[in-house]
């Protein structure tokens, strides 16, 4: 049962998961029954702000359309992956409010894109109603990690207004190592080994070492070959809060080489 907000609205959560295959919109499993239990337990969000690894542009830009569309950027999939439709409405407002949260970098306000998959395949389980106004954020693609980190440091401000920001893309994430067709594949002694030491630097709060992830060695290179699945991280992580409990809400490994755990900060 959804908890209803207190008379003094308590700070939101702030949440990054491992999105993983699109197909997790259509499948019940464990990782989706986490995402639901990550909704159903949270007060209702006034709005939703997502980073997704889907949205990885050569600039910041930020949806300020009112009625987003469902976007399909995969291919190779059966035909109801391609019927699914998530007609969340989008809030202007909310996205002229993260352009100036996010000053003095520029941010464009964008009325092309919508919601990729890295946003809709995880809402669908966690919001299902789909009546929670939704913006997504970039991910600029020119900007070093640090940059990153600093514009999520910059949303702070959004927990304390009942919007609930969002991270999605994966802590490991190896297409070319992934086995497609077995999701059962036993995960890499590489990916366990990156993912292991993502926990403990998480529950320690050593963030810094989390945005210089390159420096952590071959198995951080190994997991996180391209950047745009592990960025959206780096925009939860400066989220957290002394007070906030920390939690993995949802864990496992998809196809050995995709990380699905989930990041959670803020609710005891």
């Amino acid at each position: 049962m959804r908890k209803e907000p207190d008379s003094v609205r308590e700070p939101m959560p702030a949440v990054f998961v491992g999105h993983g295959n699109p197909m997790n919109a259509l499948a019940t499993n464990s990782y989706t029954e986490g995402w639901r239990s990550i909704g159903a337990s949270m007060p209702r969000p006034k709005g939703i702000v997502c980073v997704s690894a889907h949205w990885y542009i050569d600039d910041t830009k930020v949806t300020a359309m009112p009625s987003p569309k469902t976007i399909h950027d995969f291919g190779g999939f059966p035909r109801e992956l391609y019927e699914v439709r998530y007609p969340a409405p989008g809030d202007p407002a909310l996205a002229e409010r993260v352009s100036r949260l996010l000053k003095p970098t520029s941010v464009g306000l964008d009325d092309s894109w919508g919601l990729d998959h890295g946003t809709w395949s995880v809402l669908v389980h966690m919001f299902p109603k789909a009546d929670i106004p939704v913006v997504q954020l970039s991910v600029d693609a020119t900007r070093p990690p640090s940059f990153h980190h600093d514009l999520g440091r910059r949303l702070a401000p959004l927990r304390d207004d009942g919007i609930f920001v969002l991270g999605s893309g994966n802590i490991v994430h190896n297409l070319q190592a992934y086995t497609w067709g077995n999701s059962r594949t036993k995960a890499y002694d590489w990916a366990v080994e990156f993912e292991d030491e993502a926990r403990s630097l998480i529950s320690s709060r050593n963030f810094a070492k989390l945005v210089q992830y390159e420096n952590l060695g071959e198995p951080a290179v190994l997991s996180a070959p391209t950047p745009d699945h592990y960025l959206p991280l780096l925009y939860i992580l400066p989220l957290s809060r002394p007070s906030d409990a920390i939690s993995f809400p949802v864990e496992g490994f998809d196809g050995g080489s995709l990380s699905m755990l989930a990041v959670e900060f803020g609710r005891s």
